[in-house]
């Protein structure tokens, strides 16, 4: 297992769209995680990558063209044993109505649901009560068991 930091993300003021700051970001983080998927293709069904952030984004810009922290986010997962090209949440919408508080994302999985499949499945730990003490894993079909080898 193995953890790398990309930083930058708490951009408040700024952003961009299109082009900008958060353009950059996006497009240094998926050049990476391509470069690394075609360095190591071979190695890639025994992986599994996973993109997580440590907070979200508020649906509307600020007052200095970037977004302040929200609730709702995005995980990213790839490689190996990971039933890929689906999205597994459900869609609140951008609607009012459908944000919590004052222009947030709803939070639809709870991050230890992923996290929690992928370390039972893929890393075959089943003591995920010791990893989350208090929450139970409600598995969101992420992941399929660790391929052999």
């Amino acid at each position: 297992m193995a953890c790398i930091d990309l930083g930058g993300w708490d951009t408040h003021v700024a952003q961009g769209g299109a082009e900008g700051l958060m353009a950059r970001l996006l497009a240094e983080l998926g050049q990476g995680l391509a470069a690394f998927y075609e360095d190591l293709q071979p190695l890639m069904n025994n992986m599994t990558v996973l993109v997580m952030l440590e907070f979200g984004r508020r649906v509307q810009e600020n007052g200095g063209l970037g977004t302040d922290h929200g609730h709702g986010n995005m995980m990213t997962v790839l490689g190996g044993g990971i039933n890929g090209n689906r999205v597994f949440a459900s869609w609140p919408g951008l609607d009012a109505a459908q944000q919590v508080g004052p222009g947030d994302l709803a939070i639809t999985t709870d991050y230890r649901d992923a996290l929690g499949e992928i370390i039972r499945k893929r890393l075959n730990n089943p003591r995920l009560d010791n990893i989350f003490p208090g929450y139970t894993v409600t598995e969101t079909g992420v992941a399929v068991v660790r391929a052999p080898g």
